[in-house]
């Protein structure tokens, strides 16, 4: 017994000293961590960021994140939300938001139910290193770049495209990916995995960006969920949406695989105005069961009458200054009948100038309106047009404004 006891002592002392001479290991910084960080969100417990949340800098960060989402949440998302409830019966799984930049906020607030967001612009994805193994100083300048450049659309509902690529291109946490991870964490979303990815011409995806052709369109796949479980996959693509652009690309053979789909368009600058982007504009046209826009998007003329339906909200006042010469007759017309709207989106922000149409696509046979509930009773006979009024520019809100010569191009 005495030998027994003997050996159980000598192994359990040799099993401890072994452990006491092995180096521990860290626990490791997780993409939600980083995410909740950026956001100015507590993470984990056993997170090595942790220790980084003690820095007055950070908790400054936090602190002006928890105001500007808070008064958000109460200005626009919830009621964005709520409209959405009672304006979209049976949205696709799918939904595609051309022009978007980082913009997944406004994607979730109109489209909650989505299962998979394409989102799709110029800016790279960029890249979010371990911050726990950056400088301190490093860190607080991250922190302070994604401030800015989410003034404008805290603000506006926007991106100023120039102002963010000043923000965000001159610093170890650089592009999109940022961007997409506070919106993620401040959505209530447990980001799961980040890997990037590449679309060749044929418009298959990889995992992956070694070995990528030429002509691949680079981007991000995102995998999340919200506090029901769901698991939900956000894609983020750096890409030319010029005719010429999507030609030498697979990127909208890609979308075809996910299609049909719903779609959002706003503060796009009136590019889906213009001939150059016309392969774009049929694609969201011909591949979508619902377009969310505000003027700024697809033309009234290239909607064909008989294969949609049309609920206008709130008021058409015209573009604003910057985009002269995007004054639609039609649209003000249509806008004759429209029914109110409680919140404000694209360069119209103000509630009581914003406009948002929601477009139908009809069955084949042009009866039904089978995505979307149907709105109040529209008034059998619309009132006189009043006269088409001078636009305005809009007036800055507190945060500074931009910069003169800016080109608004972001959502």
């Amino acid at each position: 017994m005495r030998i027994s006891l003997s050996v159980t002592t000598l192994t359990l002392a040799a099993a401890l000293l072994v452990a006491a001479i092995m180096p521990v290991r860290a626990a490791e910084v997780t993409v939600n961590d980083t995410a909740r960080f950026l956001a100015g969100m507590q993470p984990s417990a056993d997170s090595p960021l942790l220790p980084l949340t003690k820095d007055p800098s950070w908790q400054r960060h936090a602190r002006f994140f928890d105001g500007a989402f808070a008064q958000l949440e109460q200005r626009q998302l919830s009621r964005i939300r709520a409209w959405s409830d009672t304006n979209l019966a049976a949205p696709k799984p799918t939904m595609f938001y051309m022009f978007s930049g980082p913009d997944f906020l406004y994607a979730n607030a109109f489209y909650p139910k989505a299962t998979t967001y394409v989102l799709s612009a110029l800016e790279p994805p960029g890249a979010v290193p371990d911050l726990s193994r950056l400088p301190r100083g490093a860190v607080n300048n991250a922190l302070y770049s994604v401030e800015r450049s989410l003034g404008s659309i805290l603000s506006f509902s926007f991106f100023i495209t120039k102002q963010m690529k000043v923000d965000l291109h001159a610093g170890e946490v650089s592009g999109t990916l940022p961007i997409l991870y506070v919106f993620l964490a401040r959505s209530g979303m447990t980001v799961r995995d980040v890997k990037p990815v590449t679309i060749d011409g044929s418009g298959t995806l990889a995992v992956g960006a070694d070995g990528a052709a030429r002509n691949a369109v680079h981007g991000t796949r995102i995998t999340f969920a919200g506090s029901d479980g769901v698991e939900k996959t956000l894609y983020y693509f750096s890409t030319d949406l010029s005719n010429s652009g999507v030609k030498s690309s697979g990127f909208l053979k890609f979308c075809a695989t996910l299609a049909p789909g719903n779609s959002l368009i706003k503060s796009a600058s009136y590019l889906l105005h213009a001939g150059n982007f016309s392969t774009v504009r049929n694609f969201i046209l011909a591949r979508s069961a619902t377009i969310i826009q505000d003027d700024s998007g697809i033309p009234l003329g290239d909607y064909g009458a008989k294969k949609w339906r049309f609920f206008p909200f709130g008021h058409y006042l015209g573009p604003i200054d910057k985009f002269p010469g995007r004054y639609q007759q039609s649209y003000a017309e249509l806008f004759r009948r429209a029914q109110p709207i409680d919140f404000g989106i694209g360069y119209r922000w103000r509630t009581r100038e914003t406009n948002l149409l929601l477009s139908v696509r009809l069955p084949d046979d042009g009866t039904g309106t089978a995505e979307a509930t149907t709105p109040a009773a529209e008034p059998e006979t619309a009132p006189a047009m009043p006269p088409k009024p001078r636009p305005r520019r809009p007036r800055p809100p507190p945060l500074p404004p931009p910069p003169p010569g800016y080109y608004w191009f972001w959502r």
